[in-house]
């Protein structure tokens, strides 16, 4: 029994420490089945649930830790919040009436995703117990409705105040709950219907100009796409890496999402370290997974929200139409107003690289690449830049809306049209040529103050209103600021005390790690020593690398 005890004593050092020898682990797994022959070890269990995660529901769980943040940055026009204890036998039974409506609003497969934030807080858990306070939860479960960010820093008291949070009166039964909501929302959502299907958010946008505020979400998962499909698709190579580098710096300074001008600027921060010009003439397959594309998927270009797997303003009435197409429009435009009267030039170049080396649609790449191509004279001011890429638009509307309407295969809640629509824009028609194919006479000027409104305030409008719920909840400014978002350039700043600590703390991690390594490896000298020693090596690369990225973080992209 001694001899067990030891053992197990042995396996939970390993497992808790960086990494644990093979074989020792082995032996250890070998002693604790000899004595119990079915119970299986720490890391037998580990392996299992990595093989076989296990399902939580589709409800999102939040706690006090994540709470502000997941509401803050949903872009779902409401949240039910359901508080309840684990330990309640009604709550149990009552969660599969709540998972069945929130499989029709939750998740990337939802039947109406970005409309209701469906959640759960635990108020049996220690570290819930003072938000579930702050909600005054008299009863378990307690269900409360409202827009994401009035929970943002805010709390519910009851009928003892006006709030605009209120508790969902309606709720026993899955199918009351879905008819509470419907009344709500004025809308008639089914569970029998289906994806793109009873869609009452789902309009048309030619003549509201402010669903374009919905849209800031779309240029975060579009932004992640393209990142993803370059790493997925191996695109990095010798005569891209350049091309590659300027759209990271093209993001750090125009994209409108802070968030993706921050991820950006991580990965930008971080690339020479990560994915070094010598990895191209490594073969693929005996790169080191420190550097090179395994480094970079470790990346989130727009934060661990992104991606979310479904689109707002970009969304089609079928799964085949807009989507990413429409989302790459809307960040181009969106890039294109933001660009100094100087950087109008490194813009254009940095988009058509980017479109023609990494834009996997070899037809419509080769289109975009030969507008481009047609350019004789540079651009001087963000009027030509912009004005420029809304006709190249306009031209591709042309081309594709002939070929939809030949097949068949346009949206029919989006057709193609000649953009933007004399309902969005009346000030940028001056009148219609009826004599040729009804051309028409644009007023350029009228037409460049539509773009940037369009893709400048009115794009991160949505940013900006919940910012100013959340300062006033909470009394203090937002992080997410208007003048942030529109930024066209981004600090990337860390604390020089606060980089100074992690570079020593880095640093003495390391020096524990290997006067560990070096003990382990006298005991077990005869045990893998090839693999000790590198790890060793990498480990005080690592610390010193750490060192130096994370000084080097303190500067200003321009």
């Amino acid at each position: 029994m001694f001899n067990l005890s030891t053992t197990l004593l042995l396996l939970c050092c390993f497992i808790s420490s960086i990494s644990s020898s093979s074989s020792s682990s082995s032996s250890s797994s070998s002693s604790s089945s000899s004595t119990f022959p079915n119970f299986p070890t720490l890391r037998s269990r580990s392996i299992l649930r990595a093989i076989k995660p296990q399902f939580s529901g589709y409800a999102v769980d939040l706690n006090a830790t994540n709470f502000d943040s997941v509401l803050k940055e949903t872009p779902a026009s409401f949240v039910i919040v359901e508080f309840f204890a684990h330990w309640c036998p009604a709550c149990r039974n009552y969660k599969p009436q709540y998972e069945k409506v929130a499989k029709l609003f939750n998740g990337a497969n939802a039947v109406h995703p970005g409309i209701i934030l469906m959640t759960r807080v635990d108020c049996a858990k220690k570290i819930n117990k003072k938000l579930c306070v702050k909600f005054s939860v008299p009863h378990f479960p307690l269900l409360l409705w409202g827009v994401p960010s009035k929970f943002v820093g805010g709390h519910w008291r009851g009928k003892k105040e006006q709030s605009d949070i209120i508790k969902v009166e309606e709720w026993k039964t899955a199918e009351r709950l879905l008819k509470w909501i419907n009344k709500q929302l004025t809308s008639s959502y089914r569970f029998e219907d289906e994806k793109f299907e009873n869609e009452k958010f789902l309009q048309s946008n030619f003549s509201d100009p402010g669903q374009i505020a919905r849209a800031i979400y779309d240029v975060e998962e579009t932004t992640h796409v393209a990142f993803d499909i370059i790493l997925e698709h191996k695109m990095i190579e010798s005569d891209t890496r350049a091309t590659f580098i300027r759209f990271l710096q093209t993001m750090v300074a125009h994209n409108p999402s802070r968030r993706c001008r921050k991820g950006s600027a991580e990965i930008l921060a971080n690339f020479d370290d990560l994915y070094p010009s010598t990895v191209l003439s490594v073969n693929k397959d005996e790169q080191p997974n420190v550097t090179g594309l395994d480094a970079l998927q470790t990346f989130r270009i727009c934060g661990k929200q992104v991606p979310r797997g479904y689109w707002m303003f970009c969304r089609g009435s079928r799964d085949d139409t807009r989507g990413f197409s429409c989302g790459l429009w809307v960040l181009l435009h969106s890039v294109s107003v933001r660009v100094d009267d100087g950087e109008s030039q490194l813009a254009f170049t940095a988009i058509c690289d980017f479109i023609h080396n990494f834009f996997i649609c070899e037809e419509c790449s080769q289109h975009f690449h030969e507008m481009c191509s047609s350019v004789m004279t540079p651009f001087n001011t963000t009027s030509d830049f912009a004005l420029w890429l809304w006709a190249a638009h306009n031209k591709v509307n042309e081309r594709v809306m002939k070929t939809e309407s030949l097949l068949g295969t346009g949206d029919p809640k989006f057709p193609k049209i000649i953009w933007p629509p004399e309902q969005l824009c009346p000030s940028c028609y001056t009148s219609r040529n009826q004599t040729k194919n009804n051309s028409i006479n644009w007023d350029h000027n009228e037409v460049f103050k539509f773009l940037v409104s369009y893709y400048g305030p009115m794009l991160v409008s949505r940013y900006k209103d919940k910012d100013s719920v959340i300062t006033n909840h909470m009394g203090t400014a937002s992080d997410t600021s208007l003048e942030d978002l529109l930024a066209s350039r981004n600090a990337v700043a860390v604390p020089v005390g606060a980089a100074v600590a992690i570079a020593v703390a880095s640093c003495l991690f390391g020096a524990v790690a290997y006067v560990w390594r070096s003990q382990q490896k006298n005991r077990k000298s005869k045990i893998l020593p090839n693999k000790f020693q590198a790890k060793e090596k990498l480990e005080l690369r690592f610390a010193r690398k750490t060192d130096e990225v994370e000084t080097s973080l303190d500067f200003e992209f321009e």
